[in-house]
């Protein structure tokens, strides 16, 4: 008997492979999360990245209106890369819809640009990028060279012929007849990591915050010691509020960690105030740390807690403009970004760092970060009667 009990049974090896199997279909929670999320997130991902936007929001200002303007104006128009949304009437403007993230490009036509084109003074038309994001705006800007061949070998006919130079023509390759300036505003010189460390502070904050949460939740629960509270006439805020706060505390040393570390090792700029990061970071961690109570709810156990942790935070590396530029992705992905706190904490974190925004600029990106905490505390409540009930 000793014998045969040391050989390999596939009798038995069958009848352990069928419990794992009715184990997994008791947990129907777990069986879904390893069947429908990666199917969800591969078909989700797929078509909404975009590492090449087009379509970028582009404001005007064109103080010269004549028929070569107009036909530069439609050449940037037709190329797909740039959408020329509105019309502004200054400078200050356009730096002020360029700081609120309200466009990507502003190009400046100067009042005398054709006078001095048909004079042959070699004018310039000014192109303004926020380069906060080199990703989103790189590829756009380097689109414009072939657009301004474009432009001179279609309009400099006849008797402006000789203006045109050969541009873009003949092997002489001659300068065009005109300038096109670019000026890349916040990040000139298009530095990755200004764009990339503020973004992985929204990162670690997310991972963190909403992981430390929800595991803390569930291993009470698993532990018993959760019946001690329903014992206690604690009520549910108190208990969630309670256990959220030394997790703050840690959010911020972590946010004074980054911060240290952005400035003197990667020499990221402070243009803005430190103190609206802290605000800003506050504001985000609670945002993260209700994520997680609610979370903590839903599972059953601590690997349903990370599994759901890791749905979460997928979507919010990938879909929030930190890895891939949000105004590449598709509509519906957008609207789905917008839904995520890590979207509007990346653009507070990069205003206040890069652009030296204040609280006017600031509030667009705050307020759906209050309103988001407040909502998903109220879900994260009703969950949490049901759990001690």
């Amino acid at each position: 008997m000793k014998a045969d009990g040391n050989r390999f049974s596939l009798v038995r090896w069958w009848s352990v492979v069928l419990k794992e199997f009715l184990q997994l279909r008791r947990d129907r929670v777990t069986f879904a999360m390893m069947i429908g999320i990666p199917i969800m997130q591969l078909f989700l991902f797929g078509f909404a990245i975009n590492a090449d936007p087009k379509h970028l929001l582009t404001g005007v200002i064109a103080a010269d209106q004549s028929e070569f303007t107009r036909s530069f104006l439609a050449s940037m128009r037709n190329s797909d890369y740039f959408d020329l949304a509105t019309t502004l009437v200054d400078e200050a403007a356009g730096r002020e819809a360029l700081a609120k993230g309200q466009l990507q490009f502003v190009v400046t036509i100067p009042p005398d640009f054709t006078r001095r084109l048909v004079r042959g003074e070699k004018p310039s038309l000014l192109v303004e990028a926020d380069a906060t994001d080199p990703a989103a705006t790189g590829l756009a800007v380097a689109s414009l060279s072939q657009l301004v061949q474009g432009v001179v070998n279609k309009d400099m006919k006849g008797a402006l012929s000789p203006l045109a130079g050969g541009a873009g023509a003949g092997p002489s390759g001659a300068a065009p007849p005109f300038d096109v300036r670019i000026h890349k505003l916040y990040n000139p010189e298009g530095i990755t990591q200004y764009n990339i460390i503020p973004g992985l502070m929204g990162t670690i904050l997310t991972m963190t915050m909403v992981m430390m949460t929800g595991l803390a939740m569930t291993r009470e629960r698993e532990r018993g010691t959760m019946e001690n509270l329903l014992a206690t006439p604690v009520h549910p805020l108190e208990v969630m509020t309670g256990k959220i706060v030394p997790y703050i505390f840690i959010g911020l040393v972590q946010v004074t960690i980054i911060l240290l570390m952005a400035f003197f090792v990667f020499h990221v700029p402070f243009v803005g105030s430190v103190w609206m990061v802290y605000v800003s970071a506050l504001l985000f961690i609670v945002a993260s740390l209700t994520v997680g109570i609610t979370l903590s709810s839903l599972a059953q156990n601590q690997l349903q807690a990370t599994q759901l942790t890791f749905f979460y935070f997928l979507p919010n590396i990938l879909l929030s403009g930190f890895m891939f530029p949000f105004v590449g992705m598709p509509k519906w992905a957008q609207v789905i970004g917008n839904l995520l706190p890590m979207t509007y904490f990346n653009r507070l974190t990069r205003g206040i760092l890069l652009k030296g925004n204040g609280w006017l600029e600031l509030w667009p990106s705050i307020w759906p970060l209050m309103v988001f905490t407040v909502v998903v505390l109220g879900v994260a409540l009703r969950f949490y009667r049901k759990t001690l009930d």
